[in-house]
């Protein structure tokens, strides 16, 4: 069956088996993967293959499936599970009927390129990117690439209907030193234009050479310079907490907090699904209305929490087009650019720690936004505005919305960071947050 007819019996079904909205997502997901370990090809798999997911209400309870048998049979049979298994759910609190379609989207994100998703080409670009890092200092490197084309065809019982091509390359490398000494670098682009295997690679091979023989660091209160991939990892719960979801269920640190200052008057933050540079964009959202750019924060100040047609009904307002049929979401963050070289931004730190990565980001506190996040990979020290020594064994504790308001400046230049710590798209530059907590760590 094509996809149109794929997705036009599954609602059909569905409506006549009793349920009264009724989401059809069809993908076509084309891939290769490649891991490496010490400089070699340890794995390459590939993957073509075609699946659907339903969701529907049944009143004001709901279900969703995952489905892998596109016949009409196998197509009647989930529906008739899916319908069973919302009646037998409880009433969601949260409720709304799909928007009524149908709508336009922007062509410029219904019609984009493919990128080049066979195992030949993305097993090139990581041995590109192993000699990289190897000519730039690296003992050693281990990392993944990941060459996507995903073909998304939706339709809703709403009359919505549309289709997208969400293009893909991945690469994340991280290289080793002497000891125990590394560094970590990503290349992120919906394209062969943007993508950068080489500078990828030779930007963790400079780390790892760098951060040879760390000493112990020392606790306390100091400034960091905090690099694109640790500000996107906080950027990131910045996007994810101001989902309505998280604030209806109590678990936002930036609940009630629209129209107040939680960061610093340089920090710009937007929702942006419409940017075709990157991998988040989407001309719809779940439920099918058309995406648009939003400011979550401008000047400092919160603008609007994320919705979906549910969360917006229970609070009054529009949907900001970010459905998540559950969980309303952010596709693609995007900090503006600051004013500023990343050298300048050192230089002008008396006593402080540079932080070029990170892992393990956990909360103590969803509400206030307590957390730690322990440093990874290469961490420097930096004394009257020059790098001065090596440093492992800290981690960083202290408060989200502190981090934010303590923003003192951002560098022009930004990078595109998505990896495993890190799943929404996001556009951040270098930052220098001041009166950073640091505390010991053993890893």
């Amino acid at each position: 069956m094509k996809t149109d007819e794929i997705c036009d019996t599954a609602i059909s079904s569905c409506l006549k088996l009793g349920a009264n909205d009724v989401v059809v997502t069809v993908m076509k997901k084309e891939e290769s993967m490649v891991r490496f370990a010490n400089d070699q090809v340890t794995v390459v798999n590939s993957l073509d293959e075609l699946s659907a997911s339903i969701f529907l209400c049944v009143g004001r309870r709901k279900a969703a499936l995952n489905v892998v048998d596109l016949d009409k049979k196998g197509l009647e049979k989930a529906c008739q599970q899916a319908v069973r298994i919302a009646s037998n759910m409880p009433e969601a609190s949260l409720y709304a009927p799909l928007p009524k379609g149908p709508f336009n989207y922007d062509r410029k994100l219904t019609e984009r390129e493919t990128v080049p998703a066979g195992p030949d080409q993305a097993v090139h670009w990581v041995q590109e990117s192993i000699s990289a890092a190897k000519k730039a200092g690296a003992s050693r490197t281990a990392g993944s690439l990941t060459a996507r084309n995903v073909t998304v065809h939706l339709a809703t019982s709403g009359g919505a209907a549309g289709v997208t091509v969400h293009p893909s390359l991945e690469l994340s490398i991280r290289a080793f030193g002497e000891g125990l000494a590394s560094g970590h670098s990503l290349s992120v682009s919906v394209g062969e234009k943007g993508f950068d295997p080489s500078a990828a690679g030779r930007e963790a091979g400079e780390l790892a050479k760098a951060a040879k023989g760390p000493k112990k660091g020392e606790p306390g209160t100091m400034d960091a310079v905090l690099g694109p991939m640790v500000f996107a990892d906080l950027i990131g719960e910045m996007g994810r907490f101001s989902s309505a979801f998280y604030v209806d269920a109590g678990m936002s640190f930036l609940t009630g907090k629209i129209g107040e200052q939680v960061a610093s008057p340089k920090l710009d933050l937007y929702d942006d699904a419409t940017d075709p540079t990157s991998v988040g964009a989407s001309p719809f959202d779940s439920e099918g209305l058309p995406t648009r750019r939003k400011a979550l924060i401008e000047k400092g100040v919160l603008r609007t929490h994320l919705h979906n047609s549910a969360t917006a009904a229970k609070f009054g307002v529009n949907s900001t087009a970010n459905a998540g049929l559950i969980a309303p979401r952010p596709f693609c963050l995007q900090v503006g650019a600051g004013e500023k070289d990343v050298e300048d931004i050192i230089s002008q730190v008396d006593k402080g720690v540079y932080v070029t990565n990170d892992w393990y980001l956990r909360y103590q506190n969803y509400s206030t936004g307590d957390l730690s996040t322990i440093p990874r990979d290469a961490l420097f020290l930096i004394e009257k505005g020059e790098i001065t020594a090596s440093l492992k064994e800290l981690r960083i504790s202290d408060n989200i919305l502190g981090m934010m308001k303590r923003i003192e400046a951002l560098s022009r230049q930004r990078k595109w960071v998505k990896w495993w710590e890190v799943d929404v798209p996001t556009l951040v530059p270098t930052a220098l947050v001041t009166g950073t907590r640091f505390t010991a760590s053993s890893q």
